[in-house]
């Protein structure tokens, strides 16, 4: 599958730059720019196509027969919108069930401009004690990149600013619609 993803990146006319996090296994991925639907495909076929399985949460109403085993192969994760208890408490726990896990957050919220990042996927990291991979997507050069580890320290303020050093400049498919362009 590794193979194949390569060549349909190659063949869109994408790069992937930087690699596999290598030793990892449990993680939060950022994905940014979230400007379009077509960010979840090209991100996805991206860090797939080095070797890493990705999840990512659902609401459970989806996991229904027969979606929702092809929702749990893809690495989807369902999730009760309903219940009152804190998400982050909720994702967090999941890092203690799984052994491997590699869990994808647009840390933006929305397609549309938000000019604050929500907070959650910062306070998942934390809680669970896992780094935060950053990956993103620049449309004007059709590179998805795949940068380095940020280690949560507890001081939000300042690793936001480290974070958002990284997704600095980065083009999305409607750059009006990112903060940071």
């Amino acid at each position: 599958m590794e193979k194949f993803l390569k060549f349909l990146v190659h063949l869109l006319g994408w790069k992937v730059e930087g690699g596999k996090p290598q030793g990892v296994n449990k993680m939060i991925i950022v994905e940014a720019p979230h400007t379009s639907n077509w960010d979840y495909f090209y991100g996805m076929i991206c860090i797939y196509s080095v070797g890493v399985k990705v999840n990512v949460v659902i609401k459970k109403e989806l996991f229904f027969w027969p979606l929702g085993p092809v929702l749990k192969l893809l690495g989807g994760i369902p999730i009760d919108r309903s219940k009152s208890s804190s998400k982050v408490d909720s994702l967090a726990a999941l890092f203690d069930e799984q052994e491997v896990m590699r869990l994808a957050i647009t840390p933006e919220g929305t397609r549309s401009l938000s000019k604050q990042w929500k907070k959650g996927f910062y306070y998942v990291a934390l809680k669970a004690n896992v780094p935060i991979f950053l990956t993103a997507l620049d449309y004007k050069t059709k590179t998805g990149v795949l940068g380095g580890f940020i280690y949560p320290t507890g001081n939000y303020e300042e690793d936001l600013k480290k974070i958002e050093d990284f997704y600095r400049g980065m083009r999305a498919k409607y750059p009006e619609k990112f903060n940071l362009s």
